[in-house]
């Protein structure tokens, strides 16, 4: 039975019935995504940091396709229904909303 709060595709492609300890393909988008994670975290921190101006494009360049690569590997696992969301409840959305737009009197700027 589908979970009701569950945002996901119909799986698709060739995945085997009993998983084995060999990667599939799910399996090495999974790994490319995790990947991309952990770089995209590492450069965000280095580029930061970053006192070369050169050095700086050239990271803020690579961040940028880090970036991209992650959302694309996101972009095509959802279409597979290989990643899966939580559909938030619209009361904890609402209590959120909330909290946060409470902060925006704060702001310097309005």
């Amino acid at each position: 039975m589908p979970n009701q709060n569950q945002i996901a595709n119909p799986q698709s492609g060739q995945l085997p019935q009993i998983k084995g300890p060999q990667m599939n393909d799910r399996d090495f988008l999974n790994d490319c995504l995790a990947t991309c994670k952990y770089v995209t975290d590492s450069l965000n921190v280095a580029v930061r940091e970053m006192s070369h101006q050169q050095l700086y494009s050239d990271m803020l360049q690579l961040l940028n396709e880090t970036h991209q690569s992650a959302r694309d590997t996101f972009n095509l696992m959802f279409q597979k229904g290989w990643y899966k969301l939580e559909a938030e409840e619209q009361q904890k959305l609402q209590q959120a909303y909330q909290q946060f737009s409470g902060y925006s009197s704060q702001f310097p700027y309005q």
